[in-house]
Order: structure tokens, then sequence, then C-alpha cells
């Protein structure tokens, strides 16, 4: 693979950084679903063990993402893409449910990580089309 090439891959180690924020703090929010640590104010569809099971998922969806990109990995674009659209996705899918029977500090959790999460993805798709028009340029 040719240095420009090469390049043109990379993602900024601060995303990746970023996506590992974003994976710890769903390690700490699935750890206190699971382990029953939440108020009992919330009623059906929110479920504390659900809940804690899609946080784990998604955090180690991201944490896979950050990993390829801390590597510098040939991958590490499509695979922080990919984690990181698939977290908002699953964000989406927790809020609609935690805004229906879940607690006020699960609703606030997924408000302020949802922005957080939509963030890193338009960085990785601005940087990613900032680099390809670039590369077309003529010298």
């Amino acid at each position: 693979m040719t240095p420009e090439r090469r390049q043109l891959r990379q993602v900024d180690r601060r995303v990746g950084m970023l996506m590992v924020f974003e994976a710890a703090t769903l390690a700490v929010a699935a750890t206190v679903h699971l382990a029953g640590y939440t108020p009992a104010g919330s009623k059906p569809p929110f479920d504390a063990s659900h809940a804690g099971v899609a946080e784990a998922i998604i955090g180690v969806a991201l944490a896979y993402g950050a990993t390829e990109v801390l590597r510098s990995s040939s991958r590490a674009w499509g695979a922080a893409v990919a984690t990181t659209s698939f977290a908002i996705l699953g964000f989406l899918v927790g809020l609609t449910i935690t805004t229906q029977g879940g607690d006020v500090p699960d609703v606030v959790y997924h408000l302020i990580m949802l922005p957080i999460i939509i963030t890193s993805l338009v960085i990785l798709l601005r940087t990613r089309r900032s680099e390809v028009s670039r590369s077309q340029r003529v010298p």
C-alpha cells in the first residue's frame, strides 16, 4: 500500500480516544443497570437488565472501533463509522424506551451522550471527505 493510500485510511487518534470515553460510560451504565443499582422508579417498557445488556453490547462495539482507530488499522475508518453508527441507533432506541418508563438519570444520560456520539460520527465523515478531496487535487 502506498503512503498516500495509507494516509487516506488514517483516523485521528483523538476520535479513537473519544470513542474510548463513550465506551467507558456505557460500561459504567451497563454495570449500574445489571447490578441493580438503579432507582425503583422505572416502569415498562424500560427494564434495567435489558438496558444493561444493550449498553454492554454497544460499549463493546465502540471499544472495537476505538481499538481499530488507536492501532491505526487499515480498517480504522470503516470500523469507527460502523460502530459509531450502531451506537447512535442503539442510543435512539434506548432513548425511546427510556423516555417511556425510565428514570430521569437514564434519560439525562441518553440526552447527554447521544450528541457526543453523533459528533464523533460527524467528525469521522467530515475527516474522510476532506482527506478524499485533498487526495484528488492536482498538485
